[in-house]
């Protein structure tokens, strides 16, 4: 069954559009209530939300919908993504929801949904839910109207469950770091969590006014980042994004070091402490110097395709524990059910910590390789790019010309006419040449 709302993280699109409307997400709310009720007499979800403007009237219609299911709601304001997958699971409750666009501008804005196990629903539950859509309401009468109440303490809740991921041994004091919550979720708990730790904290991007989150700061626009570290001589800058599932970190002499680098550091200091890490899981994107830094230390990486989704079920399928993007989301699924941006760069600071040694330090001889990415716009009629004679034998031509020290990614765009052609290799130079010369035969 294809799918006519939900994409590869939820529901997203642009508010006041179908279906960000407070009248489809009433309906969304009712459809997910009578799914809910399949299993469960009186269900009970969470709803969380980042700091867009628009989260209050799509909390509103959600809530209604809930409500007149016959389903019980707790609402506990901005909180982090990860932090509603947590509450969903340490309060035993049926359904976790959260209102975000994630790292995308306040115009934009969606839902996604955990599991009682704090976990990402399966397709099946996403097409229950659309096939339900496709159906009348059924209304609840007023006895069986669902209740909603304020979880006064969530953020407290969520920032004790953060510094539980770490031994109580551990101690930042003595650090010096710059918190940059994009103005998102996260602003008024991840400085917290580092200062609570011992760290001494410089808040950026914390002061959300609903319209500002994303803009300018956070781990999609971490130059904010880098010279507020400069600025207050700090020894670390950590960055999320709005819901704060992405990091990003940047270090006292102003280098910043993307989720590709964080998690080798993560599975480099659990093999420094005699864990065993059978493998990590990337992406199609994955860095080949992190691939072939952790095949040095007897790790194997396995790529799948893009998207923290897909990262988490290969991770599911293969009984392994780390996994991540190099656009900061990571995953440690002995820590957390889901990426966590505060969770990962605690596991980073301990690693430091640890070993005595800075992140620049515990990142010698792992230099990422250059990638150079290009778009190429497929004319109409041009056909499968699969089929294209010229490409397949630049493509061979280009593979020779690398040998091990590169690689060629090629894959069509899921949401336009456009081929992207990727090229990693040592030297820039050759991965610049390699992709205008796969970009100009995929043209034609």
């Amino acid at each position: 069954m294809s799918r006519t709302y939900f994409g590869t993280d939820g529901i997203r699109g642009t508010v006041g559009q179908d279906p960000i409307t407070p009248d489809f997400m009433l309906r969304l709310g009712h459809a997910v209530g009578q799914v809910l009720r399949r299993d469960s007499a009186r269900p009970t979800v969470v709803i969380g939300k980042d700091t867009r403007i628009s989260g209050y009237m799509l909390e509103s219609s959600l809530e209604a919908g809930f409500a007149s299911a016959g389903v019980d709601v707790l609402l506990s304001g901005p909180l982090p993504t990860p932090g509603v997958a947590y509450l969903t699971r340490a309060l035993r409750l049926d359904l976790g929801v959260v209102i975000s666009a994630s790292h995308n501008a306040y115009p934009d804005n969606g839902v996604k949904f955990f599991s009682a196990r704090g976990e990402k629903l399966p397709d099946e539950w996403e097409q229950a839910v659309e096939a339900r859509l496709q159906q009348p309401p059924q209304w609840v009468d007023s006895a069986g109207l669902g209740r909603a109440r304020r979880l006064t303490d969530a953020s407290g809740r969520y920032i004790e469950f953060c510094k539980s991921t770490v031994p109580h041994s551990l101690s930042l004091r003595g650090l010096k770091l710059v918190v940059d919550a994009a103005h998102g979720a996260a602003y008024h708990v991840a400085p917290d969590v580092f200062h609570e730790l011992g760290a001494s904290v410089v808040k950026i991007g914390c002061s959300p006014d609903g319209l500002n989150i994303n803009q300018g700061v956070g781990a999609t626009a971490p130059k904010a980042l880098v010279q507020a570290v400069a600025e207050h001589r700090a020894d670390y800058g950590i960055a999320l994004d709005g819901d704060a599932d992405r990091l990003q970190m940047v270090d006292a002499e102003g280098r910043l070091y993307n989720g590709d680098e964080l998690l080798y550091v993560m599975a480099a200091d659990r093999l420094a402490r005699g864990e065993a890490v059978p493998g990590v899981v990337g992406t199609l994107m994955t860095n080949m110097a992190v691939e072939q830094a952790l095949a040095r230390q007897g790790v194997r990486l396995v790529r799948a395709k893009v998207g923290d989704r897909y990262v988490l079920e290969e991770l599911a399928a293969r009984g392994w524990q780390l996994g991540g993007e190099g656009s900061g989301h990571l995953l440690a699924l002995d820590r957390h059910t889901t990426g966590d941006g505060i969770v990962s760069a605690l596991q980073v600071l301990q690693a430091v910590r640890r070993n005595g040694r800075s992140l620049a330090g515990l990142l010698e001889g792992v230099a990422l390789f250059p990638q150079v990415l290009l778009n190429v716009r497929l004319r109409e009629g041009q056909g499968d790019w699969r089929d294209n004679a010229a490409l397949a034998q630049a493509q061979r031509e280009v593979e020779h010309d690398l040998g091990d020290a590169g690689r060629i990614l090629i894959r069509p765009s899921g949401t336009e006419p456009v081929l992207r052609v990727m090229v990693e290799a040592r030297d820039a130079d050759r991965a610049r040449q390699g992709a205008q010369r796969l970009a100009a035969a995929a043209a034609g």
